[in-house]
């Protein structure tokens, strides 16, 4: 686990991560925490009741789709805040790279349990 005061390689900790939509996380700051995560193909559809959701596009395209709204797509370099509540299901064609960030202790599914819901790990 990164501490304060600690350098965290985001190439690095990304080559870590095995199969895709297991976010691992990082580090946690003020009850946040930061996870990486391999994209690739479609998530569940789920929402976040404990907060928002933060997606950085780190390689690849991701695109977020939202109940009752406009698909949201993202690119390298990209970021975007999925509100507390919403409906969403992030689709990648092909292996996209991102960072997450939520609160501490979310679960990536929500409150949906399937074959998708992860197991928090650190790396």
């Amino acid at each position: 686990m990164a501490r304060p005061d600690t350098v965290v390689n985001i190439a690095e900790k990304l080559s870590r991560v095995d199969g895709h939509w297991a976010p691992k996380t990082l580090l946690e700051a003020n009850g946040l925490e930061l996870k990486a995560a391999k994209l690739k193909g479609e998530f569940v559809w789920h929402n976040h009741p404990e907060g928002d959701e933060l997606f950085i596009v780190i390689t690849g395209e991701l695109v977020i789709q939202l109940a009752g709204r406009e698909d949201v797509r993202l690119g390298p370099g990209d970021m975007y805040v999925v509100p507390r509540d919403l409906d969403h299901c992030p689709v990648a064609d092909e292996e996209c790279h991102v960072l997450i960030m939520d609160a501490a202790g979310v679960v990536n599914t929500g409150g949906v349990t399937s074959e998708m819901t992860a197991e928090q790990e650190w790396i």
